[in-house]
């Protein structure tokens, strides 16, 4: 099978479902001719032309109003925000229309679009543009939140949100971007609120997304060094969670540890760990160990940055003290 990065297994997606479907269009700054931030939508306006891969001003207010104004009136669009940590301004648009309408609405307004936006550390962003601010949209009901950690499961994500007649948040990891994976040539999608074992396991659960996916699979591969078998579970889209899934691995291994890339407070991880506490006590032979970020605000500094962000080690030393 080809294989191809992360950031064209988006544009891949974008593309056919533009195709496919004459009322996706694509609004942001600077998408158009440069491309998006992280070239996502890079050459996408000379097939589709400027009505429909539209630049906008720098307001993230505006560009999720237009997009929940468009997907009232029956369009499907994919709105893009360079830092989720911007997404802060636009969040009245965000948590009181998006997510709102369709249920304010009796079901008869649908808000059909997507959300795409990047997060995470690894550049030296500074504080203001490496966050990972999940949990934000995790604690709206009415929204959606997926965070792909392969290119195949980019684009099969991506097509089946842009497909959805809710609104979706779209994370994608800034480090992912030049990643390679194994993508199929034809149609395919992956369906939201379906998780993933990334690696199947005995002695330990691992769940982990983004980013952190890749981590956990190199960590395991060490441990299996030592005889500690991890079943890492990617749950692809955080809201709905496939806790199913979590609470099977969970009963197989009887251990949970739970990585990622946020703080830790009320936290995607807290949930999980919540619901595998409520519905799989009896099964654990460990108690639930939660690999974060420190709770800081995130250094500019390369060095205090990897220092802040969880590791290898960190998460190593976490599966060796449930596993002993």
């Amino acid at each position: 099978m080809r294989k191809i990065s992360y950031r064209e297994a988006l544009k891949e997606a974008l593309r056919e479902e533009m195709r496919r479907d004459p009322r996706v269009f694509l609004l942001g700054e600077d998408i158009a001719q440069f491309g998006g931030s992280y070239k996502v939508t890079q050459g996408l306006l000379d097939e589709f032309g400027p009505e429909r891969v539209r630049n906008t001003p720098i307001s993230e207010a505006a560009i999720v109003g237009a997009a929940v104004g468009a997907a009232l009136t029956g369009m499907r669009p994919v709105a893009e925000l360079m830092y989720v940590d911007f997404s802060g301004i636009a969040m009245d648009q965000i948590a009181n229309q998006a997510a709102k309408n369709r249920y304010m609405f009796g079901g008869k307004a649908r808000v059909p679009m997507v959300l795409r936006t990047q997060g995470g550390t690894g550049r030296s962003s500074g504080a203001q543009h490496a966050q990972s601010l999940e949990a934000w949209f995790i604690h709206i009901p009415g929204l959606k939140v997926v965070m792909p950690a392969t290119p195949y499961d980019a684009k099969g994500l991506l097509k089946s949100a842009i497909r959805d007649d809710n609104p979706v948040i779209f994370i994608e990891h800034k480090l992912l971007y030049p990643e390679t994976g194994e993508v199929p040539e034809e149609e395919y999608l992956v369906p939201l609120g379906v998780a993933d074992v990334k690696r199947p396991g005995e002695d330990v659960t691992v769940v982990a997304h983004s980013r952190m996916v890749h981590l956990a699979l190199r960590a395991a591969d060490r441990l299996a060094a030592e005889g500690i078998s991890c079943e890492v579970v990617d749950p692809r889209t955080l809201d709905p969670l496939d806790a199913p899934a979590i609470l099977r691995s969970v009963e197989k291994t009887s251990r949970l540890v739970i990585l990622q890339e946020a703080v830790a407070q009320c936290s995607f991880a807290s949930e999980v760990a919540a619901v595998v506490a409520e519905e799989a006590l009896d099964c654990l032979d460990a108690p639930i160990r939660r690999v974060t970020a420190l709770d800081t605000p995130m250094p500019f500094s390369p060095k205090l940055e990897r220092f802040v962000v969880p590791s290898e080690e960190r998460l190593i030393a976490a599966v060796r003290e449930v596993c002993a």
